[in-house]
């Protein structure tokens, strides 16, 4: 066991040796720590049972944030390997050890005994004396451990428990079925003609996947890099329908998968096993649990919310689909405007209105580029320096590593960056924790953070070249990053991106978005990569104006998701099933302006809510841009102080999930959020119906 990569060292803040860690490596690993955490569980809670004193902070917290700390170092590189190489060991080394991992974690959020201790250390003497943050950290507990069922009667508290492990499950097997849709699913193309329209960029990536097949001319598959190359640029609109409806059925009983990895079922349970867990705990629908830990206060008012933006974007949505079918029946005539055809002809629109296109944005945005000028935005905002490293163990050659210091060079953290599309690699983009911060004795254990995005990676003769909205995603999960990255809170449980509520995390990464069009970061960051030409004003302009652009329909296309997400858990009553498409339907009919075809299966590939923690909080997007948009506002309104920068540091990025979400936000703006910035940025301030 000694040899195990994943038990070898005992030291907090160790990175994992990813070099040797293997799957079979997994569930022994995690064997061993579930066995000796439930030893020095029963321990504790024997002493805290014999002692007639109150368990205190370093009595109770300190061991089971040891304990976590623990398991976090053996099983994090275990879950991480499985999203980022994804192949059939790893897939059966996460499966054998996924159910183990959730028995043992609803164990502790169950266990009446030590809930009773955190209850008696909140209601002693001395927890008055607790800062802040640790009475913050013994409140969620407790809040967590009700929403774990631990005041259920026995019979009860057994069926929430097979609950849960069937929702484990059954998530997994979700996301399992999306990546084998995409993977399962590609075209091969011999001849170059039927690609035209699509960049170079786009076609010589498909010829490098043919090559790599043995296979002469291109292959397309259902990767966002590859699909996006496809729908948005190939002039062949049939070919366009074809990627389309293959990509709008990934995972589901439709197009030309049609049942092999059919998600269907799998959503109807997953709905069905959320709502009777919240009939249990005494709600009265699942979408009530999910704001129990959200700024939200009730699933009306999240619906009013949306409802409100409905009101004032669809009647601009409307009328830019117009635009768009004007169009595309006088370039194309095209008198039945399609989803395969809309971001085909958006990206025409753009050129004809705008000036320019994405594709001819490409060549100043070399990846290694774009790195240097999001690192020195940051410097420049946070006092902070980002330096590559060298030396770290990594899953994949395409890996990098860093180091953020401080003013005076003293290393705050690291992280791991994955930027390009593989294909056993999960799809999306997304940030996730290596290691935490917290104190441990005299010091801090310095905070690690994955980066992971799909960019189509570098061709031959060229460094990799991201388009516009790829550059916004780096942004975004470098905001994620930095909240994790920059906290400076102690405990644990509240470090970092802990502890805060969900409808408050994206604040962050979404307030980094707005940086990718600030004319001075787009002068820092672009540059054409084989002239070094900065992105010239022109350009500059144009892009700054392109924000606007369609913004109308993209936000009716996130309010569908939000409101669809929100009614299928609140509504949901059994007896008549979770009505996934019948739901759907209705949003539709009231938010959206193109309707798909009969046959597009959205919520099959809604990995956000079916296999991730945004169930019946995806609206959490939408209310997190008005955040930002307010926070980026103070930025405006201060003329890009310093102070103003140093004051997003301490607030928001430093406390995290310490204190309140709202409380932290009053603290950096002086009042609360106002949606006034969002609708000027979006261009729909003054509408509504």
């Amino acid at each position: 066991m000694a040899s195990n990569p994943l038990l070898a060292s005992h030291e907090p803040g160790a990175l994992p040796a990813f070099d040797r860690i293997l799957p079979e490596h997994a569930e022994p690993a995690l064997d061993a720590v579930l066995a000796e955490n439930r030893a020095r569980l029963a321990a504790l809670l024997a002493r805290t049972r014999d002692d007639a004193a109150a368990p205190t902070w370093e009595t109770l917290i300190e061991p089971l944030d040891d304990m976590y700390d623990r398991l976090a170092r053996s099983w994090g590189p275990v879950s991480h390997l499985f999203g980022v190489t994804n192949t059939a060991a790893w897939r059966k080394a996460y499966n054998a050890c996924l159910p183990k991992l959730t028995a043992y974690e609803l164990e502790l959020s169950q266990n009446e005994e030590l809930c009773r201790a955190y209850e008696r250390l909140a209601t002693s003497p001395g927890y008055a004396a607790l800062s802040p943050s640790r009475r913050k950290v013994v409140k969620d507990a407790l809040r967590d451990f009700r929403l774990s069922g631990v005041a259920l009667a026995a019979g009860d508290k057994a069926r929430f428990k097979e609950l849960a492990l069937r929702l484990s499950e059954l998530q997994s097997k979700f996301e399992e079925n999306l990546i084998d849709s995409v993977q399962a699913w590609s075209k091969h193309v011999p001849d170059e003609a039927t690609l035209a329209g699509m960049t170079e960029q786009g076609k010589a990536a498909a010829r490098t996947k043919a090559a790599a097949k043995g296979l002469p001319g291109f292959r397309l598959t259902l990767d966002f890099p590859s699909f996006d190359a496809v729908i948005s640029y190939a002039d062949d609109r049939e070919l366009r329908r074809e990627l389309y409806e293959a990509y709008a059925t990934r995972a589901s009983d439709r197009g030309p998968l049609a049942g092999k990895y059919d998600n269907t079922a799998l959503m109807e349970e997953i709905v069905a096993t959320r709502h009777e867990q919240s009939r249990l705990l005494g709600f009265a629908s699942y979408a009530e649990v999910s704001l129990a830990t959200r700024m939200a206060e009730s699933p009306d008012e999240v619906e009013k919310f949306l409802l409100d933006l409905n009101a004032r974007a669809r009647p601009r949505a409307l009328a830019e689909l117009d635009e768009l079918r004007a169009l595309a029946r006088e370039t194309g005539g095209v008198a039945d405007l399609s989803p395969w055809d809309t971001a085909y002809y958006s990206e025409k629109l753009k050129e004809r209105k705008l000036g320019f296109s994405e594709d001819e944005l490409r060549p100043y945005f070399p990846a290694a580029q774009v790195l240097s000028g999001m690192f020195a935005l940051v410097e420049r905002l946070y006092g902070i320096r980002v330096e590559r490293t060298e030396g770290l163990s990594v899953w994949h050659p395409d890996v990098t590593t860093y180091a953020l210091r401080d003013g005076a060079g003293e290393e705050i953290g690291q992280f791991f960056l994955d930027p390009y599309a593989r294909d056993d690699k999960r799809g999306g983009a997304w940030m996730d924790e290596c290691v935490g911060r917290r104190r441990t004795g005299a010091s801090a254990v310095r905070p690690v953070a994955y980066l992971t995005c799909n960019f189509a990676p570098p061709l031959a003769g060229q460094p990799a070249l991201l388009n516009h909205d790829e550059v916004v995603t780096l942004f975004h999960e470098f905001g994620h990053g930095l909240h994790h990255l920059l906290t400076r809170v102690d405990e644990g449980a509240v470090s970092g991106i802990r502890g805060v509520a969900r409808d408050a995390i994206e604040l962050p990464s979404q307030f980094m978005e707005n940086w990718c069009f600030d004319e001075r970061t787009l002068r820092g960051l672009a540059r054409q990569w084989q002239s070094g030409e900065v992105l010239p004003d022109a350009l500059v302009r144009k892009l700054r104006a392109s924000r606007t652009f369609q913004s109308a329909l993209a936000t009716v296309r996130q309010l569908e998701f939000g409101l669809f997400d929100l009614r299928l858990h609140r509504d949901y009553a059994p007896g008549r099933g979770a009505r996934v498409l019948e739901v759907l339907d209705g949003v539709r009919r009231e938010v959206s302006v193109l309707r798909p075809p009969e046959y597009n299966r959205m919520p099959n590939s809604f990995a956000h809510i079916f296999a991730g923690g945004y169930a019946a909080g995806y609206y959490g997007y939408k209310w997190a841009e008005v955040l930002s948009a307010d926070a980026f506002a103070a930025f405006e309104e201060s003329e890009f102080a310093a102070e103003t920068g140093q004051r997003f540091r301490e607030t928001v990025l430093a406390q995290g999930g310490s204190r309140e979400a709202m409380e932290i936000f009053v603290e950096f703006r002086g009042r609360k959020p106002s949606i006034e910035a969002l609708l000027r940025q979006s261009g729909l301030a003054g509408l509504s119906d």
